[in-house]
C-alpha cells in the first residue's frame, strides 16, 4: 500500500520513481567521459524523499563498464517549496544542500561540505533537476581540487517505474 504523499513534498513529486539514462562528465582534472545512471526517489509519507544514485562509465559502444560513483540521502521538504538535501558518499564526503523547488524544477547549492581525512578535496556543489518533457534532466557543478565552481556532470534520464 502506497503511503499518502506529505503535502510538503508536492513540489518534489515529479521526482518520484526510478530513473535510468546516460550523461556526460568532465572537469579540468579529468578527461571527459560518458556514464550510465540509475536514480531512485521514494517516500514513506513523511516530509522527505529517500534518494539513491549509481553511475557507471560507458564504453565506446555505450555498454556499462566500470562503476563510478554512488550517493544516497534525503531530500527534506518544507512549506513553500524550500528543500534541504542531505547526501553521503562512500568516498568520505557528506554534503548539505539548500534550495527551492517548484514548477517541476529544483535548484540546490551546498551549504555545508564535510570530508574525512582521506577524501579528495571538494568544497562546493550546485545541482539543477527538472523535467524535459517526460524525462528528468540534471546538471551538477562542483568546486574541487583547487578549481572554482564549474560544470562537471549532466544527464537525461527516463522514468522506468
Amino acid at each position: 500500500m502506497e503511503p499518502e504523499l506529505h503535502p510538503n513534498l508536492e513540489p518534489l513529486a515529479f521526482l518520484l520513481g526510478d530513473w535510468e539514462g546516460a550523461g556526460v562528465g568532465g572537469y579540468p582534472t579529468v578527461e571527459s567521459f560518458r556514464f550510465g545512471q540509475e536514480l531512485s526517489f521514494s517516500h514513506i509519507g513523511k516530509p522527505y524523499l529517500i534518494y539513491t544514485s549509481r553511475t557507471w562509465r560507458l564504453d565506446d559502444e555505450g555498454n556499462l563498464a566500470a562503476p563510478l560513483a554512488r550517493e544516497s540521502g534525503y531530500w527534506r521538504a518544507h512549506p513553500g517549496g524550500k528543500v534541504e538535501l542531505v547526501l553521503a558518499h562512500p568516498t568520505g564526503i557528506t554534503e548539505i544542500y539548500v534550495g527551492q523547488a517548484g514548477f517541476n524544477r529544483v535548484e540546490l547549492i551546498t551549504d555545508v561540505v564535510a570530508r574525512t581525512e582521506t577524501a579528495k578535496e571538494y568544497t562546493a556543489g550546485k545541482r539543477l533537476y527538472g523535467l524535459i518533457g517526460e524525462d528528468l534532466g540534471y546538471a551538477y557543478d562542483m568546486a574541487a581540487e583547487g578549481q572554482t565552481l564549474q560544470s562537471h556532470l549532466s544527464a537525461q534520464l527516463k522514468r522506468v517505474s
